[in-house]
């Protein structure tokens, strides 16, 4: 079997007998050494790792073989063509002309992950780094980009944070605070809230920051307040009509998302109130449809731009020098005071 891969840089005299050498340790073939330098599929998790541990032993270097970057970023986003997506995607392109880079922009399934082949084509293109927004890589995925080198970074990612990818997004619990907290001080006690989808770690913080506010205050959390969602419009409208159909209904709710908001105002309209006279909204997201609806929403305000910018710079910083813990990066969030929240009638 060929040690050398079509495309590939072919490998030194020494570096052949190095590839030999763990060939024989790892009890594989040379060609099978290879695809693992290379990325390449057909080689177990297990297998894998053993060489990739026996390549690290002996002082192998992976930049002697590999390509220099491409002048590309790679970006594999879930809902892509949804209002949150679309506008990260905008300001990462913006950070990424500055510095003279393009862009590859890719969809995530509905399972948050990309197609089989998407790991191959990104190996081929051999990008500086990868960025993930609302979606994730399988464990298989990423080892196969370590061994090019190639970094990856999630934003908002979905799924528990994985201790070799670092991951960024917004000061989640401080915005279900601060959001929970604004109604709290507007004189509302009956405050609900519409989650965000239970695998991510945003939505189990903004929900953390609300039942805090309310502890805090000394108002009990109420279990038929809180609803599920999954940061849509249509959860919006459900959970929205099933919390101002309560007996006692909330004169408050705080949705995860604009669109949940959006959500809401629809079903407060179904069934004749008036926001923010009967019913106090406020989002989460500060996307531009917050400032268009009717009211204009109060909202918690997402850093679009500075997260773009942080995840560029975190990928940079990969490529120099890759750290041996990996952190999650919160951004400051801040509340959007508008027209939809007032004080209780």
């Amino acid at each position: 079997m060929s040690d050398e891969i079509a495309g590939e840089e072919p490998l030194t005299r020494t570096s052949r007998t190095t590839l030999a050498e763990v060939a024989a340790l790892a009890r594989v073939s040379i060609g099978t050494v290879s695809k693992v330098l290379n990325g390449r599929q057909g080689v177990s998790p297990e297998t894998r790792d053993r060489v990739d541990a026996l390549l690290e032993r002996r002082g192998y270097s992976r930049r002697t073989v590999l390509h220099r970057p491409a002048p590309l970023l790679e970006v594999l986003c879930f809902d892509i063509g949804g209002p949150f997506s679309a506008a990260m995607i905008a300001a990462i392109e913006r950070v990424a002309r500055e510095q003279g880079v393009g862009l590859v922009v890719s969809g995530a399934g509905p399972d948050h992950q990309p197609s089989a082949r998407w790991v191959d084509d990104a190996l081929h293109r051999q990008p500086r780094g990868i960025i993930l927004i609302l979606s994730e890589l399988g464990d298989d995925m990423r080892r196969r980009l370590r061994s090019r080198d190639i970094p990856v970074v999630a934003i908002n990612p979905f799924g528990a944070p994985l201790a070799d990818v670092p991951s960024l997004g917004s000061a989640d619990w401080n915005g279900g605070h601060l959001a929970t907290r604004h109604l709290l001080e507007l004189g509302h006690t009956r405050i609900g809230i519409i989650k965000g989808p239970e695998e991510m770690h945003a939505s189990a913080a903004r929900l953390s920051g609300y039942r805090t506010a309310l502890e805090t205050a000394g108002i009990p959390v109420r279990p038929e307040w809180i609803r599920p969602g999954r940061f849509i419009h249509s959860d919006g409208f459900e959970q929205g009509t099933a919390l101002l159909s309560l007996p006692e209904r909330p004169t408050a709710i705080f949705a995860s998302s604009d669109l949940q908001g959006l959500g809401v105002y629809d079903a407060a309209r179904a069934m004749g109130l008036d926001i923010p006279g009967d019913l106090s909204v406020v989002g989460y997201g500060d996307l531009s449809v917050s400032q268009w609806a009717g009211p204009p929403m109060t909202t918690v305000h997402v850093p679009i731009a500075a997260m773009a910018e942080q995840a560029v710079r975190v990928l940079t910083q990969l490529r120099a020098e890759p750290p041996r813990v990996y952190h999650r990066i919160d951004i400051p969030t801040t509340l959007v005071i508008r027209e939809s929240s007032a004080p209780p009638a």
